[in-house]
Protein backbone atom coordinates (compact mmCIF):
# COMPACT_ATOMS: atom_id res chain seq x y z
CA UNK A 1 0.00 0.00 0.00
CA UNK A 2 1.37 3.47 -0.64
CA UNK A 3 2.38 5.89 2.29
CA UNK A 4 0.79 8.67 3.18
CA UNK A 5 3.01 11.14 1.77
CA UNK A 6 3.19 9.72 -1.35
CA UNK A 7 -0.87 9.40 -1.62
CA UNK A 8 -0.67 13.48 -0.39
CA UNK A 9 1.45 14.02 -3.15
CA UNK A 10 -0.68 12.44 -5.89
CA UNK A 11 -3.14 14.56 -4.54
CA UNK A 12 -1.71 17.36 -4.27
CA UNK A 13 -0.56 17.62 -8.09
CA UNK A 14 -4.09 15.93 -9.23
CA UNK A 15 -5.63 19.26 -7.98
CA UNK A 16 -2.94 21.74 -9.15
CA UNK A 17 -3.43 20.21 -12.17
CA UNK A 18 -0.06 18.69 -13.14
CA UNK A 19 0.66 16.35 -16.00
CA UNK A 20 1.70 12.82 -14.29
CA UNK A 21 4.32 11.25 -16.13
CA UNK A 22 5.48 8.63 -13.86
CA UNK A 23 3.74 6.71 -10.58
CA UNK A 24 4.87 3.59 -8.99
CA UNK A 25 4.76 2.61 -5.73
CA UNK A 26 7.62 4.03 -4.27
CA UNK A 27 8.14 7.36 -6.72
CA UNK A 28 5.83 9.96 -8.85
CA UNK A 29 6.98 11.96 -12.02
CA UNK A 30 4.78 15.51 -13.06
CA UNK A 31 5.09 17.88 -15.71
CA UNK A 32 4.76 21.25 -12.88
CA UNK A 33 2.23 23.71 -14.24
CA UNK A 34 3.87 27.38 -14.46
CA UNK A 35 1.90 28.70 -11.38
CA UNK A 36 3.23 25.48 -9.33
CA UNK A 37 6.85 25.48 -11.13
CA UNK A 38 6.98 29.14 -9.84
CA UNK A 39 6.31 28.28 -6.28
CA UNK A 40 8.29 24.75 -6.22
CA UNK A 41 11.46 25.03 -8.33
CA UNK A 42 13.40 28.47 -6.96
CA UNK A 43 13.61 29.98 -10.75
CA UNK A 44 12.14 33.64 -10.18
CA UNK A 45 15.12 35.29 -12.68
CA UNK A 46 13.69 32.51 -15.43
CA UNK A 47 9.96 33.58 -15.11
CA UNK A 48 10.95 37.05 -14.87
CA UNK A 49 13.01 36.97 -18.38
CA UNK A 50 10.35 34.80 -19.61
CA UNK A 51 7.23 37.54 -18.64
CA UNK A 52 9.33 40.79 -19.81
CA UNK A 53 10.15 39.11 -23.66
CA UNK A 54 6.55 37.67 -24.06
CA UNK A 55 8.19 34.41 -24.03
CA UNK A 56 6.12 31.03 -23.05
CA UNK A 57 8.00 29.55 -20.41
CA UNK A 58 8.39 25.84 -20.35
CA UNK A 59 7.97 24.53 -16.72
CA UNK A 60 10.56 21.35 -15.50
CA UNK A 61 9.54 17.99 -14.46
CA UNK A 62 9.91 17.02 -11.35
CA UNK A 63 10.42 13.20 -9.39
CA UNK A 64 10.06 12.60 -6.12
CA UNK A 65 10.98 9.47 -4.65
CA UNK A 66 8.68 8.74 -1.73
CA UNK A 67 10.19 5.26 -0.60
CA UNK A 68 13.45 4.02 -1.67
CA UNK A 69 12.49 0.84 -1.61
CA UNK A 70 9.94 0.20 -3.62
CA UNK A 71 10.94 2.70 -6.31
CA UNK A 72 12.62 1.27 -9.30
CA UNK A 73 16.22 1.23 -9.06
CA UNK A 74 17.02 2.91 -12.11
CA UNK A 75 14.83 5.78 -11.48
CA UNK A 76 16.91 9.87 -10.69
CA UNK A 77 14.86 11.89 -8.62
CA UNK A 78 14.69 13.60 -5.01
CA UNK A 79 14.16 11.84 -1.64
CA UNK A 80 11.10 12.75 0.02
CA UNK A 81 10.12 12.12 3.65
CA UNK A 82 9.02 14.12 6.73
CA UNK A 83 11.26 16.83 7.70
CA UNK A 84 12.47 17.57 4.39
CA UNK A 85 12.43 21.07 3.42
CA UNK A 86 10.58 20.04 -0.15
CA UNK A 87 7.95 18.53 1.32
CA UNK A 88 7.57 21.87 3.72
CA UNK A 89 7.96 23.58 0.77
CA UNK A 90 4.87 21.72 -0.89
CA UNK A 91 2.59 21.91 2.33
CA UNK A 92 3.02 25.53 2.05
CA UNK A 93 1.69 25.08 -1.67
CA UNK A 94 -0.86 22.85 -0.20
CA UNK A 95 -2.82 25.84 1.64
CA UNK A 96 -2.50 28.28 -1.06
CA UNK A 97 -4.04 26.18 -3.51
CA UNK A 98 -6.12 23.15 -2.00
CA UNK A 99 -6.91 24.29 1.09
CA UNK A 100 -10.65 23.15 0.65
CA UNK A 101 -11.99 20.54 -2.22
CA UNK A 102 -15.36 19.56 -3.03
CA UNK A 103 -15.24 16.08 -4.57
CA UNK A 104 -17.86 13.26 -6.10
CA UNK A 105 -17.33 9.78 -6.47
CA UNK A 106 -18.02 8.49 -10.00
CA UNK A 107 -19.22 5.00 -10.27
CA UNK A 108 -19.71 3.02 -14.05
CA UNK A 109 -23.65 2.40 -13.23
CA UNK A 110 -26.73 4.10 -14.67
CA UNK A 111 -29.04 3.95 -11.96
CA UNK A 112 -29.89 7.09 -9.61
CA UNK A 113 -27.43 6.63 -6.57
CA UNK A 114 -26.83 8.23 -3.76
CA UNK A 115 -24.11 10.23 -2.18
CA UNK A 116 -22.87 10.71 1.12
CA UNK A 117 -21.04 13.51 2.53
CA UNK A 118 -17.87 12.62 4.26
CA UNK A 119 -15.69 15.46 6.00
CA UNK A 120 -11.86 15.05 4.81
CA UNK A 121 -9.19 16.85 7.31
CA UNK A 122 -5.18 16.07 6.39
CA UNK A 123 -3.22 17.18 9.12
CA UNK A 124 0.28 17.47 10.23
CA UNK A 125 1.64 16.81 13.71
CA UNK A 126 5.12 18.02 14.69
CA UNK A 127 6.59 16.86 18.25
CA UNK A 128 9.14 19.04 18.51
CA UNK A 129 12.23 18.90 21.26
CA UNK A 130 15.68 19.19 20.82
CA UNK A 131 14.63 16.32 17.79
CA UNK A 132 11.60 16.89 15.52
CA UNK A 133 9.83 14.51 14.14
CA UNK A 134 6.49 14.78 12.00
CA UNK A 135 3.84 12.77 11.00
CA UNK A 136 0.71 13.01 8.81
CA UNK A 137 -2.74 12.25 9.71
CA UNK A 138 -5.50 11.95 7.14
CA UNK A 139 -9.02 11.75 8.89
CA UNK A 140 -12.53 11.30 7.39
CA UNK A 141 -15.93 11.70 9.38
CA UNK A 142 -19.51 10.95 8.12
CA UNK A 143 -21.43 13.75 8.43
CA UNK A 144 -23.90 11.20 8.05
CA UNK A 145 -24.26 9.07 11.44
CA UNK A 146 -20.59 10.44 12.94
CA UNK A 147 -17.94 7.89 11.87
CA UNK A 148 -14.55 7.93 11.85
CA UNK A 149 -12.26 6.57 9.09
CA UNK A 150 -8.23 7.03 9.90
CA UNK A 151 -5.92 6.90 6.93
CA UNK A 152 -8.95 8.09 4.95
CA UNK A 153 -6.59 9.64 2.13
CA UNK A 154 -5.95 5.44 1.68
CA UNK A 155 -9.86 5.24 1.38
CA UNK A 156 -10.33 8.06 -1.14
CA UNK A 157 -6.94 6.56 -3.37
CA UNK A 158 -9.31 2.97 -4.27
CA UNK A 159 -11.94 5.28 -5.69
CA UNK A 160 -12.86 7.59 -8.88
CA UNK A 161 -13.25 10.81 -7.42
CA UNK A 162 -14.85 13.95 -9.95
CA UNK A 163 -14.81 17.54 -9.08
CA UNK A 164 -18.56 17.77 -10.58
CA UNK A 165 -21.56 15.74 -9.31
CA UNK A 166 -22.21 12.65 -11.45
CA UNK A 167 -25.37 11.97 -14.07
CA UNK A 168 -27.08 10.00 -11.75
CA UNK A 169 -26.08 10.28 -8.56
CA UNK A 170 -27.97 13.30 -6.09
CA UNK A 171 -25.94 14.36 -2.45
CA UNK A 172 -27.76 13.62 0.71
CA UNK A 173 -27.88 16.37 2.72
CA UNK A 174 -25.47 16.35 5.94
CA UNK A 175 -26.68 15.79 9.47
CA UNK A 176 -23.57 17.25 11.27
CA UNK A 177 -22.72 20.22 10.06
CA UNK A 178 -18.69 20.66 8.92
CA UNK A 179 -17.81 22.88 11.64
CA UNK A 180 -19.11 20.58 14.38
CA UNK A 181 -17.40 17.68 12.35
CA UNK A 182 -14.05 19.75 12.55
CA UNK A 183 -14.25 19.96 16.55
CA UNK A 184 -15.11 15.78 16.63
CA UNK A 185 -12.24 15.37 14.41
CA UNK A 186 -9.81 17.76 17.01
CA UNK A 187 -11.53 16.07 19.76
CA UNK A 188 -11.01 12.48 18.60
CA UNK A 189 -7.03 13.64 17.52
CA UNK A 190 -5.98 15.26 21.01
CA UNK A 191 -7.49 12.09 22.49
CA UNK A 192 -5.34 9.73 20.40
CA UNK A 193 -2.53 11.75 20.92
CA UNK A 194 -2.84 11.61 24.59
CA UNK A 195 -3.23 8.33 24.87
CA UNK A 196 0.45 7.99 22.91
CA UNK A 197 3.95 7.37 25.09
CA UNK A 198 5.83 10.27 25.44
CA UNK A 199 9.01 9.24 26.51
CA UNK A 200 10.18 11.31 23.86
CA UNK A 201 9.49 14.17 26.24
CA UNK A 202 10.79 12.54 29.41
CA UNK A 203 14.23 12.34 27.88
CA UNK A 204 13.94 15.79 26.61
CA UNK A 205 13.16 17.34 30.25
CA UNK A 206 15.67 15.13 31.48
CA UNK A 207 18.77 16.49 29.08
CA UNK A 208 17.56 20.04 30.04
CA UNK A 209 17.77 19.72 33.57
CA UNK A 210 21.06 18.13 33.17
CA UNK A 211 22.27 21.31 31.11
CA UNK A 212 20.89 23.57 33.62
CA UNK A 213 22.85 21.96 36.28
CA UNK A 214 25.88 22.45 33.85
CA UNK A 215 24.87 26.13 33.57
CA UNK A 216 24.21 26.91 37.23
CA UNK A 217 27.86 25.40 37.93
CA UNK A 218 29.56 27.95 35.43
CA UNK A 219 27.83 30.57 36.27
CA UNK A 220 27.81 30.50 40.10
CA UNK A 221 28.03 34.07 41.41
CA UNK A 222 24.95 34.76 43.04
CA UNK A 223 24.44 37.93 40.60
CA UNK A 224 23.87 36.26 37.94
CA UNK A 225 24.93 38.36 34.28
CA UNK A 226 22.47 38.77 31.13
CA UNK A 227 24.42 36.19 29.39
CA UNK A 228 22.94 33.34 31.92
CA UNK A 229 19.39 33.96 31.46
CA UNK A 230 20.17 34.08 27.41
CA UNK A 231 21.79 30.76 27.46
CA UNK A 232 18.91 29.66 29.78
CA UNK A 233 16.31 30.84 28.07
CA UNK A 234 18.14 29.13 25.10
CA UNK A 235 18.18 25.77 26.51
CA UNK A 236 13.97 26.26 27.04
CA UNK A 237 13.62 26.76 23.69
CA UNK A 238 15.84 24.20 22.59
CA UNK A 239 14.27 21.24 24.42
CA UNK A 240 10.93 22.10 25.90
CA UNK A 241 8.71 19.62 24.08
CA UNK A 242 5.66 20.95 22.17
CA UNK A 243 3.15 19.34 20.13
CA UNK A 244 2.00 21.82 16.92
CA UNK A 245 -0.93 20.25 15.12
CA UNK A 246 -1.76 22.21 11.84
CA UNK A 247 -4.45 21.58 9.53
CA UNK A 248 -3.02 21.22 5.73
CA UNK A 249 -6.15 20.88 4.23
CA UNK A 250 -9.64 19.54 3.59
CA UNK A 251 -13.07 19.23 2.06
CA UNK A 252 -16.01 17.64 1.51
CA UNK A 253 -15.81 13.97 -0.44
CA UNK A 254 -19.32 12.60 -1.41
CA UNK A 255 -19.53 8.59 -1.56
CA UNK A 256 -21.42 5.77 -1.93
CA UNK A 257 -22.37 3.95 1.08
Amino acid sequence: MKNEIHLFLENYFKAAECTFLESTEGSLSVKLTPEIDKELMNRPFYWHYAEKTGMKGEPLSLTLITDPIKAPGEIEGESIHFGTPRLHQIFQSAKGHTGFIRLYEQRKSGSRQPLHPWLLVNIKVSYEANHKKDIFYSLGLSLIHGAIQEEFMNVLNRKLLVSKIPDFSFTITPLIKPKSGVKRLQRFLISRLEQENHDWAVRARKEWEEDLLLLDYFYEEEEKPEAYFIEKAALEKQYAPKIHVSIINGGIVYLHS
